[in-house]
């Protein structure tokens, strides 16, 4: 048998890694990479815990593997990037604005943004999953939410895709643009929106992060800095765009995969809502996790020094047959679906209602219209980045 060999930059492993997944849950559950200097893990007994051990495990220097090996100095606010008490601090705030009660209340806008995209498809022969649904509905509704000029929104989706896209399965040294004027953190551009705002309060989260007042963690209440704010900003611009995406593009291809599911959801749309977990359990729209260990460790016999890279494979952790029985099944039907798509512990994701929201209602639209299609494989293509996984386009026939 040959040796385990896990690479994330390996464009080959990266179109199917649950192979090799499963190969390093059965035979080496604590992995070593060399070439890039990291231990992995990837059961999900061990990548649950380490998720929300944020004092052994820290996410301050950045969580994805580029950044780490950059050595990059993360701005203020980059709340995926802190850690207590500075973390908490920061998250508090956010959480008051991601209320249940105000995603529940733009259901209806992101069905109108799904409908306006899907309605003049009806009659063709096909559509697809990325460029006329998962590029654009999450786009303008974070882009609603955050109010960004609505004539801006595909120029920054646009840079965010770029800025995380790998060439030629090689790493990039900061591919969030974090230590400086990038894509995810384009700070010209997001000044000008502070300033108009300031000029002209609206009722969106801009407005209310310029306006929040809190405790920072040296006890003192106070509103955010400038910088912090472009960070808050740069953050929910990202990630409010790119996993959700991710998460419809799996949907569209996952259904096709599993015909007899989507059949299913046809005839039942109640569904709908544990189906999404069941997608996103089956694939991570953001599968790897990296982490730095700030003590020594000893992990199945073997010790990790303190300033280790450890890099958890939630992706891999959803699929492990010890925590989820006949796990590489997709089933609508799936009770009790605990995965770690969103992460765990302190750093669970703050947008999941919102991706939720989102995935439910993308699947139920597209289904009202069509309940069959099939994947286009010759024309689908995969994007490739070192943290987030799914496809660049998904053209299906209908």
């Amino acid at each position: 048998m040959t040796e385990i060999y896990y690479d994330p930059y390996d464009f080959d492993i990266d179109a199917d890694p649950h192979r090799v997944w499963r190969r390093m849950r059965d035979e080496a559950p604590l992995y070593r990479n060399d070439k890039y200097e990291f231990w992995a893990l990837s059961r999900f007994e061990d990548v649950e815990p380490a998720l929300a051990d944020w004092r052994s495990y820290s996410s301050a220097r950045g969580t994805v593997l580029e950044l780490l090996r950059a050595d990059v100095q993360i701005p203020p606010g980059t709340i995926l990037f802190e850690d207590p008490p500075l973390h908490d601090a920061h998250r508090s705030l956010l959480a008051r604005l991601f209320t249940p009660r105000r995603i529940a209340e733009i259901e209806p806008q992101v069905r109108a943004y799904c409908a306006n995209s899907l309605d003049p498809l009806v009659g063709g022969d096909g559509f697809d999953f990325i460029a006329h649904l998962g590029s654009q509905m999450p786009m303008r509704v974070i882009g609603m939410l955050m109010g960004i000029p609505e004539e801006d929104q595909e120029e920054l989706r646009d840079n965010i895709d770029a800025g995380l896209s790998l060439e030629a399965g090689e790493p990039g040294g900061d591919p969030a643009g974090l230590g400086g004027d990038g894509p995810l953190f384009p700070t010209g551009r997001f000044q000008e929106y502070i300033e108009w705002r300031r000029k002209n309060p609206s009722d969106d989260l801009m407005t209310e992060l310029l306006n929040a007042r809190f405790k920072d963690d040296e006890g003192v209440e106070r509103t955010l800095r400038d910088d912090e704010l472009l960070s808050y900003i740069g953050l929910l611009a990202g990630a409010g765009n790119e996993t959700t995406t991710r998460l419809i593009g799996w949907t569209g291809y996952l259904l096709d995969r599993f015909p007899e599911q989507r059949r299913l959801l046809a005839a039942d749309r109640s569904l709908v809502p544990n189906a999404v977990e069941e997608i996103l359990r089956y694939e991570a729209p953001s599968p790897i996790q990296a982490r730095y260990v700030m003590r020594d460790v000893e992990l199945y016999g073997t010790h990790i020094p303190e300033g280790s890279t450890l890099v958890l494979l939630n992706g891999s952790a959803n699929r492990d047959e010890r925590e989820f029985e006949d796990a590489d099944r997709l089933d609508v039907r799936r009770k009790n679906i605990h995965h770690l798509s969103f992460g765990y512990g302190i750093h669970f994701c703050l947008g999941a209602s919102l991706a939720r929201l989102e995935g439910c209602v993308a699947l139920d639209e597209v289904l009202m219209r069509w309940p069959e299609w099939e994947v286009d494989h010759d024309r689908a293509e995969m994007a490739r980045t070192s943290t987030v996984r799914g496809w660049k386009s998904l053209p299906v026939r209908v």
